[in-house]
């Protein structure tokens, strides 16, 4: 299916055709997505686009509708891989919501080739998988996923999980890389060190280079094997149980405070945001 833009409206994708949704206009607005390819806008005056990546049509239907009334009203959908990556490369959305099982293409390699696209790499994605699909999960998060959500979810759960990304988005750009501060916890990764409530910490240069890759992303859900790659660099010999026995060493060293580490079960580790 070939998208077009109609004026300067932005369009939503309601009823299944033949071609996957059919599109309606959605008044008062004044995006114009036409030339826009590889631009990133300001998300500060503008309305944030949302791409959803899923060829259930009553899912789509229903996920819109929500965001809509969550108040995410620039939404578009796209009925497979395919048509996904052409809408992100004209749209450049601000977020991307991505079902694993799509014909055609499947959400893994979609989400692979975002990542690996200059111009589309830096938004976020989150993806929706069925419950128990633990491995697709983790292949996501280390093709570059930035969260993920499983199947059936609450509106309410999706629309605060999408604000919480945008959020992200909006301040990577203004913080500080100087210094990382998470409550009592204080890390500066040019000068190697860390300090829990003024009292400098004692860390191997593996549990520093660990504590600042969690502190750096507050939520986000790192695999073990990202982890590996992060403190020791590509296909180092390390079992993942090795990975589990370094994070106990690393939360001991942090006292009350680990209990900001979560371990999620069968994927990984992440810091918990404040």
């Amino acid at each position: 299916m070939k998208w077009k833009p109609h004026g300067k409206s932005a369009t939503v994708f309601d009823k299944p055709s033949m071609h996957g949704y059919i599109s309606r206009m959605v008044p008062g607005s004044e995006r114009e997505p036409k030339g826009c390819e590889g631009k990133r806008r300001d998300a500060d005056v503008m309305e944030p686009i949302i791409l959803l990546i899923e060829d259930d049509a009553s899912i789509c239907d229903m996920t819109k509708m929500n965001l809509n009334m969550n108040g995410f009203r620039q939404v578009y959908c796209a009925a497979d891989g395919e048509e996904g990556l052409a809408l992100a490369a004209r749209l450049v959305p601000d977020l991307i919501l991505l079902d694993v099982m799509l014909p055609g293409i499947d959400g893994l390699t979609v989400c692979r080739n975002l990542k690996n696209n200059a111009a589309l790499k830096e938004i976020p994605v989150i993806m929706l998988t069925a419950k128990g699909e633990e491995n697709d999960i983790v292949l996501g998060l280390e093709m570059g996923a930035d969260d993920y959500i499983t199947k059936p979810y609450s509106s309410k759960v999706l629309a605060a999980r999408i604000a919480v990304q945008l959020r992200k988005k909006h301040s990577a750009g203004r913080r500080s890389p100087e210094t990382i501060e998470l409550g009592a916890l204080s890390i500066n990764p040019a000068t190697f060190s860390a300090e829990l409530g003024g009292v400098p910490l004692v860390l191997t240069a593996d549990e520093f280079k660990t504590l600042v890759l969690l502190a750096s992303n507050p939520g986000r859900v790192f695999t073990r094997n990202q982890i590996i790659h992060a403190v020791k660099g590509e296909n180092y010999p390390v079992t993942l149980r090795a990975i589990d026995m370094h994070m106990v060493n690393l939360r001991r060293k942090l006292g009350a405070w680990a209990d900001r580490i979560e371990t999620i079960r069968g994927i990984g580790y992440r810091i918990a945001e404040e």
